[in-house]
């Protein structure tokens, strides 16, 4: 996704003339940084693992985003039981990892109501619904839609940033109609300054998979 429109470079300190392969480059860059495909509505999948005692867990892409005519970000989820363990407070107690055992749930994934599950948009914070017996689960795999279906301003300030950024780097000041992506990887540390790394914070992914 390119972050910054040709009509846009002037409001944003580029001169009329930038060629796009600047700003194609830096929109490359940007989805680099935040460690991400891109940062337009898309699917992820993640598999995340619970802590023992814990019923919610956190996705890594934000903001999460809900595409019509769908109500909630979450496409699809499925959890996979845990072996309740006998005498560990777990509501129902034996009951529980008896009904677990005879049933073969410890290890087998299970489908989960989207409808059911808390969504915190913002923050990406799942949590699950309680088990009747007090069965948890030690692994969920979800998936779901994330991203920005504007582009915001932040974004395009980081991204003419990078472009002021590249131009003013002796080596990367150059004619031409394409640039090398591996080459401005090579300088990215000059190229993604501190106000870059400001504007793009909120958009960059918590953990890589």
């Amino acid at each position: 996704m390119i972050y910054l429109d040709p009509s846009e470079y002037e409001a944003h300190g580029l001169p009329a003339t930038t060629p796009e392969a600047w700003v194609t480059a830096a929109s490359a860059l940007v989805d680099a940084h935040c460690r991400r495909p891109t940062l337009a509505v898309a699917e992820y999948t993640e598999r995340l693992r619970l802590a023992a005692g814990r019923g919610a867990v956190r996705l890594s892409y934000l903001p999460l985003a809900t595409v019509a005519p769908a109500t909630t970000p979450i496409v699809a989820a499925r959890g996979r039981y845990a072996l309740p363990r006998r005498g560990e407070g777990v509501p129902g107690g034996e009951l529980a990892a008896d009904v677990a055992l005879a049933f073969s749930l410890p290890g087998s994934w299970t489908a989960l109501d989207v409808a059911a599950l808390d969504v915190a948009p913002d923050s990406g914070e799942i949590t699950l619904p309680a088990n009747p017996l007090g069965l948890a689960f030690n692994e969920v795999e979800i998936t779901y839609h994330a991203g920005l279906s504007e582009v915001p301003e932040a974004v395009k300030c980081a991204c003419a940033q990078i472009v002021r950024n590249a131009q003013a780097t002796p080596a990367l000041t150059v004619r031409a109609g394409t640039l090398d992506q591996m080459h401005l990887e090579y300088f990215a540390d000059t190229l993604i300054d501190a106000s870059v790394r400001a504007w793009l914070a909120p958009y960059v992914a918590q953990k890589l998979e």
